[in-house]
């Protein structure tokens, strides 16, 4: 069995760290590059790094965050938000990224993705899907979690990796912030359809939920944000925890 993944995720707007609660009613959660720093020295598998109003605000992403935060770390870390072109994925990358997240840009112009994937690899191409839950399926929601698209969540994964995404990171918007665990049965569903690596987010409270997202919804890594950056958990916490409960993770 492969070693699951703990990946901190560090929402930004305006280049400060921010957390929310169903995407709305964001507070300061401090500067990305330090928390970043921290994050690595704490045992940190990955870090995901989200420009989360670049897009609302028809901007581009911060590069200068990038750079720094690449000088400071030694992990993979994945940046996403406002990315609209492959240009706009080759300057993240240059900058130090060694991922790049896509998400509105992607599902409003689909081969966004196989150009990116076709001239980076599929490697660096992670599908960034806000799903919630409407009716007896979950939808895309684009726009920083304003727009219900009318697309079934696991249609658009589905399409997603066929035209090349390599791993895709599940935002349940039901879940963000409410600290009530994981939405298991929406990354359950995904798990089932796609051959890439799933990393779940949204809904982080407790140790459990690390693994019941692990066990349950078949998840290959698990993101949390306010746990972490409020001090409630630690990296080392959750490593030991699932240790103790006989799941892989990377020392």
């Amino acid at each position: 069995m492969l070693t699951k993944r703990i990946i901190p995720c560090l929402d930004m707007t305006e280049g400060k760290v921010v957390k929310g609660i169903q995407f709305v009613n964001f507070r300061d959660a401090g500067d990305p590059v330090e928390l970043a720093k921290k994050y690595d020295d704490q045992g940190a598998d990955e870090l995901v790094f989200l420009d989360i109003t670049a897009t609302v605000d028809n901007r581009n992403i911060l590069l200068d965050v990038v750079k720094r935060t690449a000088k400071e770390v030694t992990i993979p870390f994945t940046v996403g938000g406002g990315i609209r072109t492959k240009k706009d994925m080759q300057l993240v990358l240059r900058a130090g990224a060694d991922k790049v997240g896509v998400n509105t840009g992607a599902f409003k112009r689909p081969s966004l993705i196989s150009e990116c994937a076709q001239s980076f690899g599929t490697q660096c191409v992670v599908l960034s899907l806000d799903a919630k839950r409407i009716g007896n399926q979950w939808n895309v929601i684009i726009n920083g979690g304003q727009t219900d698209t009318g697309m079934p969540a696991i249609e658009w994964a589905q399409r997603a990796v066929k035209l090349g995404a390599g791993e895709i990171l599940l935002t349940s918007i039901d879940a963000d912030g409410m600290r009530q665990g994981f939405d298991i049965a929406l990354t359950k569903a995904v798990t089932k359809v796609v051959n890439v690596p799933i990393i779940a987010s949204g809904g982080a409270g407790k140790l459990a939920d690390f693994k019941d997202i692990f066990i349950e919804g078949k998840a290959d890594a698990a993101l949390a944000a306010s746990l972490f950056h409020f001090g409630e958990l630690t990296i080392k916490d959750v490593k030991k925890y699932l240790t103790d409960h006989n799941i892989l993770v990377r020392s």
